[in-house]
């Protein structure tokens, strides 16, 4: 991922940012830092970047065209970049690049420009995981009293706050954005489950922690932690947890009671229910729209938004849709992030509405569920982690998900191969929605009891997590579909349908 810092002040943002875990993931590459100076945008002999604003008023303004030229030229640098090319620029050649004729080329796609701001919207941890979706994002730091409104509402996508009070500039505040965000890009923390446990409760803040010795000026680290039951020290932390945010936090107490609701109303079909429980469950799902039964849950670090329009019955059977409900279906969609490409819905009378309103079906699913909550034998010995070595090996025999997708999977750790006298012959993961899949076994491999033991291995590491293991098999894939009731899944008694917006509906309709 990249971030472009326009700056008045670009050293500032090195020297904060270019140490510690986010200074060592760009020391591996996985991220990019370019502080752009703003001041060498400017067409003033001077070097001046600010006037004085119309209508009168204490301080001075940052002027437009320095501003813009400075944006402009990293949206060109990044398409160049994005087709191969590298172009570099500093001084009078920056200020000569913003010239009327350059301004005219315009890159294909908007950029994500975040300009931060006390009139913003809140940062949040949820925007955190929105923006670490992007391959690239700019993020505008103003000074003195602000920019001129002009060039923000010709490059702006995102104004953002970080709090309720007055910065002398936005660096401080681009850098808790870059830190925030930067540790969500896959790899950066190291592990697996350090960026998804400390937010698996959802919505709540983190209960105490605690280290050795076990006694520390008299005090004495809770009983309960130091039993080794598993099941205990979560129920203890999280009960902890949402003490603690009730206490100091009773807004985001209030959110996450909301949560708990829709999740308990869920369980009645839990069957067919999973991928939208496991969302909220995992903190990564977003109620975004609530209208009775009516229902739609976006996913923002998968980019998936999850609808319901109406309840079923015990046996999983969709009712039809009333044409006075199913006309409400455009309010429904147009509460979905602008960007989401993939929808997910288990009502064949919905999914015939979304056919028609020009969306495509890209596949049907049967959903799979483990409820037992017990783990799961492995009778395979070499089963471990993938590395981002391994990815040339991945990509080569699992084609549906493109190399970027599976590399981001490995860096997050929650891939895992099989091996045999050091020879890898399968592998499996869990996709960024929470369902297990992406399994491949060698054909000399095939019916030997290794993609069993792979399923029950990443089965294994979920429930490790407290997680509810599930997956999505394709309509047809017997074999797949066999494996996993062999296991011990069940069938859910509604299939999933994959449902893709059409480029035309992503550049107009919703």
């Amino acid at each position: 991922m990249r971030f472009h810092i326009l700056t008045l002040f670009p050293d500032m943002i090195r020297q904060g940012l270019e140490a510690s875990i986010i200074g060592r993931a760009v020391d591996k590459g996985l991220i990019r830092l370019n502080a752009v100076n703003i001041r060498d945008f400017t067409l003033e002999k001077h070097g001046r970047v600010d006037d004085y604003t119309y209508g009168g008023g204490a301080g001075m303004l940052m002027q437009a065209q320095p501003v813009f030229d400075a944006w402009n030229f990293v949206c060109r640098e990044v398409d160049e970049a994005a087709a191969g090319e590298k172009m570099t620029v500093s001084g009078e050649d920056a200020a000569e690049y913003g010239d009327a004729e350059n301004r005219e080329t315009q890159m294909g796609r908007p950029l994500r420009t975040v300009y931060v701001t006390p009139q913003g919207e809140p940062f949040t941890q949820a925007k955190a995981r929105e923006l670490a979706g992007e391959e690239e994002l700019i993020i505008l730091c103003g000074h003195y009293e602000g920019i001129d409104e002009r060039v923000l509402e010709e490059t702006v996508t995102d104004r953002i706050s970080i709090g309720d009070y007055i910065l002398t500039g936005g660096e401080l505040a681009a850098m808790v954005i870059v830190d925030a965000v930067g540790r969500l890009v896959p790899g950066v923390l190291g592990n697996e489950t350090s960026a998804d446990m400390e937010s698996f409760h959802g919505d709540l803040l983190e209960y105490p922690q605690y280290s050795r010795p076990e006694v520390w000026n008299g005090k004495r680290v809770p009983e309960v932690l130091l039993s080794g039951d598993h099941r205990r020290v979560e129920q203890w932390r999280l009960e902890r947890a949402k003490e603690r945010t009730a206490a100091v936090r009773p807004d985001l107490y209030a959110k996450y009671e909301v949560k708990q609701a829709l999740i308990q109303s869920l369980t009645r079909n839990k069957r067919n229910h999973i991928h939208i429980m496991e969302s909220l469950k995992g903190g990564r799902g977003e109620i975004l729209y609530r209208n009775g039964e009516q229902l739609l849950v976006a996913d923002r670090e998968a980019g998936v938004c999850m609808l319901l329009f109406g309840s079923e019955g015990s046996t999983g059977e969709a009712r039809t849709l009333p044409k006075k409900e199913g006309s409400k279906l455009t309010e429904m969609l147009s509460a979905a992030p602008k960007q989401t490409e993939w929808y997910v819905v288990i009502q064949e009378q919905l999914m015939n509405e979304m056919l028609a309103k020009g969306f495509l079906v890209w596949g049907k699913c049967s959903q799979y569920v483990y409820t037992q909550g017990q783990t799961l034998p492995v009778r395979f010995r070499d089963i471990r982690r993938l590395t981002p070595a391994d990815l040339d090996y991945v990509s080569g025999h699992y084609r549906q998900e493109g190399k970027k997708y599976l590399d981001e999977r490995i860096l997050a750790g929650v891939m895992y191969g099989a091996f045999e006298d050091g020879r890898q012959i399968g592998f499996i993961g869990t996709h960024k929605e929470g369902a297990m899949g992406m399994l491949y076994v060698e054909e000399e491999y095939r019916r030997k009891g290794v993609g069993r033991a792979l399923l029950s291995y990443n089965i294994n590491r979920l429930l490790e997590q407290g997680r509810t293991p599930y997956g999505h098999v394709m309509e047809g894939n017997s074999a797949s579909e066999r494996l996993l009731e062999g296991l011990g899944l069940y069938k859910a008694g509604q299939p999933v349908w994959w449902m893709q917006k059409k480029l035309a509906i992503i550049d107009g309709v919703w």
